[in-house]
Protein backbone atom coordinates (compact mmCIF):
# COMPACT_ATOMS: atom_id res chain seq x y z
CA UNK A 1 0.00 0.00 0.00
CA UNK A 2 2.54 2.44 0.67
CA UNK A 3 5.04 1.59 -2.30
CA UNK A 4 1.59 2.09 -4.56
CA UNK A 5 1.35 5.74 -2.52
CA UNK A 6 4.95 6.63 -3.04
CA UNK A 7 4.52 5.84 -6.94
CA UNK A 8 1.78 8.25 -7.10
CA UNK A 9 3.38 10.68 -5.30
CA UNK A 10 6.48 10.33 -7.51
CA UNK A 11 4.14 10.45 -10.79
CA UNK A 12 1.95 13.56 -9.26
CA UNK A 13 5.31 15.19 -8.25
CA UNK A 14 6.85 15.25 -11.92
CA UNK A 15 3.41 15.63 -13.41
CA UNK A 16 3.27 18.80 -11.66
CA UNK A 17 7.17 20.07 -12.71
CA UNK A 18 6.07 19.64 -16.31
CA UNK A 19 2.64 21.47 -15.36
CA UNK A 20 4.49 24.63 -14.47
CA UNK A 21 7.20 23.69 -18.04
CA UNK A 22 3.93 23.45 -20.40
CA UNK A 23 1.66 26.50 -18.72
CA UNK A 24 -1.17 24.21 -17.24
CA UNK A 25 -1.61 26.16 -14.47
CA UNK A 26 -4.82 28.57 -14.54
CA UNK A 27 -6.38 30.80 -11.98
CA UNK A 28 -9.97 30.72 -11.70
CA UNK A 29 -10.89 33.90 -9.44
CA UNK A 30 -14.01 34.61 -6.92
CA UNK A 31 -15.70 37.82 -6.36
CA UNK A 32 -15.83 39.88 -2.91
CA UNK A 33 -18.51 42.36 -2.75
CA UNK A 34 -19.23 44.64 -0.07
CA UNK A 35 -21.98 45.49 2.25
CA UNK A 36 -24.07 46.75 -0.97
CA UNK A 37 -23.40 43.71 -3.02
CA UNK A 38 -20.93 45.87 -5.02
CA UNK A 39 -17.79 43.68 -6.26
CA UNK A 40 -14.73 45.48 -4.61
CA UNK A 41 -12.08 42.47 -4.99
CA UNK A 42 -11.64 39.17 -5.94
CA UNK A 43 -9.65 35.81 -5.07
CA UNK A 44 -7.55 34.38 -7.38
CA UNK A 45 -7.08 30.41 -7.05
CA UNK A 46 -5.10 27.95 -8.84
CA UNK A 47 -6.50 25.07 -11.23
CA UNK A 48 -4.57 22.65 -12.70
CA UNK A 49 -6.00 21.65 -16.21
CA UNK A 50 -4.12 18.17 -16.22
CA UNK A 51 -3.88 16.57 -19.64
CA UNK A 52 -5.16 13.32 -18.74
CA UNK A 53 -6.71 13.88 -15.66
CA UNK A 54 -8.99 17.14 -16.47
CA UNK A 55 -9.30 19.64 -13.69
CA UNK A 56 -7.40 18.76 -10.75
CA UNK A 57 -8.28 20.34 -7.13
CA UNK A 58 -6.00 21.97 -5.25
CA UNK A 59 -6.23 20.01 -1.94
CA UNK A 60 -4.81 17.41 -4.56
CA UNK A 61 -1.72 19.11 -5.02
CA UNK A 62 -1.10 21.88 -3.30
CA UNK A 63 -0.02 19.70 -0.12
CA UNK A 64 2.60 17.68 -2.15
CA UNK A 65 3.64 21.05 -4.00
CA UNK A 66 4.33 22.57 -0.06
CA UNK A 67 6.39 19.41 0.82
CA UNK A 68 8.54 19.27 -1.77
CA UNK A 69 8.96 23.51 -2.14
CA UNK A 70 7.56 23.25 -5.58
CA UNK A 71 5.10 25.56 -3.91
CA UNK A 72 7.41 28.07 -4.28
CA UNK A 73 7.74 28.73 -8.17
CA UNK A 74 3.99 27.86 -8.24
CA UNK A 75 3.47 30.67 -6.13
CA UNK A 76 5.50 32.89 -8.18
CA UNK A 77 3.38 32.19 -11.26
CA UNK A 78 0.34 33.48 -9.47
CA UNK A 79 1.99 35.96 -8.35
CA UNK A 80 3.33 37.19 -11.91
CA UNK A 81 -0.28 36.14 -13.58
CA UNK A 82 -2.43 38.30 -10.98
CA UNK A 83 -0.38 41.58 -11.73
CA UNK A 84 -0.79 40.60 -15.29
CA UNK A 85 -4.78 40.38 -14.92
CA UNK A 86 -4.83 43.27 -12.02
CA UNK A 87 -5.04 46.14 -14.71
CA UNK A 88 -7.83 44.58 -17.04
CA UNK A 89 -9.55 43.99 -13.48
CA UNK A 90 -9.24 47.33 -12.68
CA UNK A 91 -10.50 48.49 -15.80
CA UNK A 92 -13.56 47.27 -15.79
CA UNK A 93 -14.09 47.53 -11.88
CA UNK A 94 -12.23 50.42 -10.53
CA UNK A 95 -8.78 51.26 -9.43
CA UNK A 96 -9.84 50.64 -6.36
CA UNK A 97 -10.28 46.65 -6.92
CA UNK A 98 -8.60 44.25 -5.06
CA UNK A 99 -6.55 40.99 -5.71
CA UNK A 100 -6.38 38.33 -3.31
CA UNK A 101 -3.51 35.59 -3.54
CA UNK A 102 -2.51 32.60 -1.25
CA UNK A 103 1.05 32.85 0.19
CA UNK A 104 1.74 29.70 1.61
CA UNK A 105 4.40 29.67 4.99
CA UNK A 106 6.82 27.60 2.75
CA UNK A 107 7.22 30.48 0.41
CA UNK A 108 7.92 32.73 3.05
CA UNK A 109 10.16 30.43 5.18
CA UNK A 110 12.30 29.99 1.67
CA UNK A 111 16.36 30.85 2.32
CA UNK A 112 16.26 33.14 -0.82
CA UNK A 113 12.59 34.42 -0.27
CA UNK A 114 11.51 35.55 -3.67
CA UNK A 115 8.38 37.25 -1.92
CA UNK A 116 10.76 40.20 -1.33
CA UNK A 117 11.66 41.03 -4.51
CA UNK A 118 7.75 41.47 -4.97
CA UNK A 119 7.52 45.07 -4.22
CA UNK A 120 10.43 45.93 -6.55
CA UNK A 121 8.35 43.98 -9.56
CA UNK A 122 4.90 45.97 -8.45
CA UNK A 123 6.86 49.65 -8.21
CA UNK A 124 8.63 48.51 -12.24
CA UNK A 125 5.04 47.42 -13.47
CA UNK A 126 3.12 50.55 -12.20
CA UNK A 127 0.82 48.51 -9.60
CA UNK A 128 -0.18 50.38 -6.38
CA UNK A 129 0.88 47.74 -3.99
CA UNK A 130 -2.59 48.61 -1.77
CA UNK A 131 -4.05 46.68 -5.03
CA UNK A 132 -2.74 43.05 -3.90
CA UNK A 133 -4.12 41.67 -0.67
CA UNK A 134 -1.78 38.55 0.47
CA UNK A 135 -3.36 35.65 2.55
CA UNK A 136 -1.57 34.16 4.70
CA UNK A 137 -2.57 31.44 7.42
CA UNK A 138 -2.69 31.74 11.15
CA UNK A 139 0.44 29.57 11.13
CA UNK A 140 2.86 31.98 9.70
CA UNK A 141 2.25 33.82 12.82
CA UNK A 142 2.84 31.46 15.03
CA UNK A 143 6.25 31.20 13.34
CA UNK A 144 8.82 32.28 15.79
CA UNK A 145 11.92 31.75 13.84
CA UNK A 146 11.91 35.21 13.12
CA UNK A 147 12.04 34.88 8.87
CA UNK A 148 8.83 34.83 7.89
CA UNK A 149 8.10 37.08 10.40
CA UNK A 150 10.64 39.61 8.57
CA UNK A 151 9.28 38.72 5.27
CA UNK A 152 5.48 39.54 6.21
CA UNK A 153 7.05 42.84 7.95
CA UNK A 154 8.62 44.05 4.41
CA UNK A 155 5.28 43.42 2.88
CA UNK A 156 3.69 45.28 5.11
CA UNK A 157 6.30 48.18 4.98
CA UNK A 158 5.61 48.13 1.14
CA UNK A 159 2.23 48.60 1.56
CA UNK A 160 0.71 45.52 0.29
CA UNK A 161 -2.64 44.42 2.13
CA UNK A 162 -2.56 40.88 4.39
CA UNK A 163 -5.42 38.83 5.08
CA UNK A 164 -5.55 36.06 7.60
CA UNK A 165 -7.43 32.94 6.25
CA UNK A 166 -9.44 30.49 7.65
CA UNK A 167 -9.84 32.63 11.03
CA UNK A 168 -11.07 31.15 13.85
CA UNK A 169 -9.42 27.74 12.97
CA UNK A 170 -6.24 28.02 14.63
CA UNK A 171 -4.68 29.21 17.80
CA UNK A 172 -3.72 32.99 16.65
CA UNK A 173 -2.87 35.40 19.39
CA UNK A 174 -4.45 39.22 19.02
CA UNK A 175 -1.04 40.22 20.23
CA UNK A 176 0.27 39.02 16.66
CA UNK A 177 -2.57 40.60 14.63
CA UNK A 178 -1.92 43.71 16.16
CA UNK A 179 1.90 43.38 15.84
CA UNK A 180 1.59 42.48 12.48
CA UNK A 181 -0.79 45.10 11.43
CA UNK A 182 -3.54 42.53 9.29
CA UNK A 183 -5.75 44.67 7.51
CA UNK A 184 -8.38 41.49 7.40
CA UNK A 185 -9.73 38.79 8.74
CA UNK A 186 -11.42 35.80 6.98
CA UNK A 187 -13.83 33.92 8.56
CA UNK A 188 -13.59 29.86 8.06
CA UNK A 189 -16.81 29.24 6.06
CA UNK A 190 -17.54 26.60 8.92
CA UNK A 191 -18.76 29.15 10.83
CA UNK A 192 -20.56 30.60 8.09
CA UNK A 193 -22.05 27.17 7.09
CA UNK A 194 -23.58 27.11 10.75
CA UNK A 195 -24.59 30.34 11.31
CA UNK A 196 -28.22 29.14 10.84
CA UNK A 197 -27.85 26.51 13.05
CA UNK A 198 -26.20 26.27 16.72
CA UNK A 199 -26.39 29.82 18.71
CA UNK A 200 -22.70 29.44 19.43
CA UNK A 201 -21.46 29.88 15.83
CA UNK A 202 -23.59 33.32 15.07
CA UNK A 203 -21.98 34.28 18.69
CA UNK A 204 -18.53 33.60 17.39
CA UNK A 205 -18.44 35.38 14.23
CA UNK A 206 -20.70 38.42 16.16
CA UNK A 207 -17.52 37.74 18.39
CA UNK A 208 -14.99 37.54 15.47
CA UNK A 209 -16.42 41.22 13.71
CA UNK A 210 -16.87 43.02 17.19
CA UNK A 211 -13.54 42.44 18.03
CA UNK A 212 -11.90 42.90 15.12
CA UNK A 213 -13.57 46.05 14.13
CA UNK A 214 -12.57 47.01 17.66
CA UNK A 215 -8.76 46.48 16.80
CA UNK A 216 -9.41 48.42 13.11
CA UNK A 217 -9.82 45.42 11.30
CA UNK A 218 -12.32 44.73 8.53
CA UNK A 219 -13.75 41.23 7.85
CA UNK A 220 -14.31 38.76 5.29
CA UNK A 221 -16.91 35.94 5.43
CA UNK A 222 -16.19 32.94 2.97
CA UNK A 223 -18.13 30.10 2.24
CA UNK A 224 -21.77 32.32 1.96
CA UNK A 225 -24.04 30.41 -0.14
CA UNK A 226 -27.54 31.14 1.41
CA UNK A 227 -29.56 34.58 1.73
CA UNK A 228 -30.18 33.89 5.21
CA UNK A 229 -26.31 33.55 6.10
CA UNK A 230 -25.79 36.46 3.85
CA UNK A 231 -28.38 38.50 6.29
CA UNK A 232 -27.08 37.41 9.47
CA UNK A 233 -23.55 38.63 8.32
CA UNK A 234 -25.03 41.96 7.14
CA UNK A 235 -26.96 42.50 10.48
CA UNK A 236 -23.47 41.39 12.22
CA UNK A 237 -21.71 44.40 10.90
CA UNK A 238 -19.52 41.96 8.40
CA UNK A 239 -17.48 44.17 5.42
CA UNK A 240 -17.02 41.71 3.15
CA UNK A 241 -18.57 38.54 2.24
CA UNK A 242 -17.64 35.96 -0.29
CA UNK A 243 -19.21 32.55 -1.76
CA UNK A 244 -21.38 30.67 -4.26
CA UNK A 245 -24.51 33.08 -3.46
CA UNK A 246 -22.76 35.42 -5.35
CA UNK A 247 -20.28 33.36 -7.88
CA UNK A 248 -18.29 30.21 -7.90
CA UNK A 249 -14.39 30.81 -8.86
CA UNK A 250 -14.68 31.65 -12.64
CA UNK A 251 -11.95 31.87 -15.41
CA UNK A 252 -11.18 35.27 -16.18
CA UNK A 253 -13.31 35.09 -19.31
CA UNK A 254 -16.14 34.93 -17.42
CA UNK A 255 -15.23 37.58 -14.70
CA UNK A 256 -14.80 40.24 -16.96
Amino acid sequence: HLEVLSVQRTSLLNDMRNALLNDQFELHYQVLVDANQNPVACEALIRWNHPERGLVAPDEFIPLAEQTKLIIPIGEWVFNKSCQVLKTLQQRYGEDFRLSINVSPVQFADAECKLLKWPEYLSGNDIQPSSIVVEITEGLLMDNKGKSLSALLHFRDAGFQVSLDDFGTGYSSLAYIQEYDIDYLKIDRHFVQQLNGPADSAILCESIIVMAHKLGIEVIAEGVETLEQQQALADMGCDYVQGYLYSRPIPLAKFI
